[in-house]
This record gives C-alpha cells, structure tokens and sequence, in this order.
C-alpha cells in the first residue's frame, strides 16, 4: 500500500516465515510463562509494542502468536489491561499535541502548519477506520483542544 502523504510504496520490509510453528530453539518457552510476562510487562505500564520488543529482546520470543495462539492485545484484553484507545492513534494524537505546542511559540512556522494539517488529517481517517471496527465508540471524535487530556 502506498503512503498517504509522499510518494513512496513502502514495499521494503522483512516478512515472517512461513511455517507457523515456534522455532526449536523458542520451545523452552510455555504459553503460560509468556502470558505471565506479558500481563507483568503491561502492568508496569508498556504499550502492546514495547511488551513485543521486550519479550523479543530479553526472552527469546520471536512471535508470541505462535507460541500462545494469540497476539499480545489479544492476551490484554482478555485480562482487562488493554488501553482505551488504540496504540497508534494514540501516539499520532501525542504527536499533534506536541505540534500545536510548537506552533503556540513559534506562529510562523509554516511547514509546521502544514505538517501537523497532514497529521490531523491522518487521525480523522484512523478514528473512522476504528470507530468501524468498533474499537472506539460511535461518538468519539477528536479535537485539537480537549486532545492534550487524551495524551496525559
């Protein structure tokens, strides 16, 4: 798929092997010590992605999926300790805060300006894809000025 805001076709990335099954050497790991980790990581406070980059890097757990059958929000969920809305939509709203703090410094900033309209533009596009999915409520909707008590 291409990109939504440049040229490029984004084609240039790693694939997952094709045999589902862990590999031999990621068999030391059972469904429920993997489980236990991620349940421990989320109650510190880490996102979906960093509890994968952790498990992947300290633990050995190459794909989660293939060793417990689930992903890892999957595995929240079912705990009650998934976050209210979504990972990526969350770091784009923190990233429009973080622009429109900029832009309240620096008004003449014009590819600021027009950079954060590219981001805002892409949460609108993401909140409806959710809000199809049922991931998000039917009446949420994002606004710039009540977006910074999202983020904190």
């Amino acid at each position: 798929m291409g990109r939504m805001h440049s040229f490029g076709k984004g084609m240039a990335d790693s694939s997952l092997p094709y045999k589902r099954t862990p590999a031999a050497w990621a068999n030391k790991h059972t469904s429920k010590d993997v489980i236990g980790q991620i349940v421990r990581y989320a109650k510190k406070g880490l996102t979906p992605s960093q509890i994968g980059v952790q498990l992947r890097d300290s633990a050995g757990v190459a794909q989660v999926k293939n060793i417990t059958g689930r992903k890892i929000l999957r595995i929240l969920k079912h705990h009650g300790l998934a976050p209210e809305t979504p990972e990526d939509l969350y770091f784009m709203i923190k990233k429009a805060v973080q622009m429109r703090k900029h832009m309240e410094k620096n008004r003449k900033d014009k590819d600021q300006k027009f950079r954060l309209i590219l981001i805002e533009s892409r949460i609108h596009r993401l909140a409806r894809y959710y809000r199809r999915t049922r991931m998000l409520p039917p009446n949420w909707k994002y606004d710039s000025a009540t977006a910074s008590t999202l983020v904190a």
